[in-house]
């Protein structure tokens, strides 16, 4: 995959520096929301599992200005028979939202799934409230399930989540 640049967007291929930024989003409120980690061990353990997939050239980093801005990471199976499909897990930093980040990530993920790593089968997990259902349906990307109690707040109450996934081969 080459760099992809649009006027001040580039992106690239994460790196190990990227982990801060990541550690950031995540712990920015408005952010962490949508994710099920509960306190800083838990972000810390989930950045470096996002961060770690580097080395196989399958995470990407939106950059605006020379900052880190976004983050797609495809989470690739390490086993033979589960090698078509995949999930993914995206993130677009605070102040960066609406601005068509999530979209250049989403279509440049999507491409290196298909063309690198020859996947058949993406899949994710998104809080059922999480405003970017829209995104990835906009991209092809259908329910086929749901868990309405898949988290359990500190106050009592249930979170549920959606399970989407894109045939790449339509």
């Amino acid at each position: 995959m080459s760099e992809q640049k649009s006027d001040d967007l580039e992106i690239r291929y994460t790196e190990v520096g990227d982990a801060p930024f990541l550690k950031q989003w995540l712990l920015e409120p408005s952010i962490g929301r949508w994710f099920p980690l509960a306190d800083e061990v838990e972000i810390e353990d989930a950045v470096q599992r996002w961060v770690g997939f580097y080395r196989y050239r399958c995470s990407l980093t939106a950059v605006k200005n020379g900052v880190p801005c976004g983050l797609a990471t495809l989470y690739l199976q390490p086993y033979k028979k589960l090698a078509h499909q995949c999930e993914f897990g995206i993130i677009v930093g605070h102040g960066y939202r609406g601005q068509g980040i999530g979209s250049q990530l989403l279509k440049n993920l999507i491409h290196l799934a298909k063309t690198q790593f020859h996947i058949e089968l993406l899949h994710l997990q998104v809080y059922s409230e999480n405003p970017a259902v829209h995104l990835y349906q906009r991209f092809g990307f259908k329910e086929f399930g749901n868990q309405p109690k898949w988290i359990k707040e500190l106050d009592g109450s249930y979170t549920g989540r959606s399970f989407m996934e894109k045939d790449l081969l339509e």
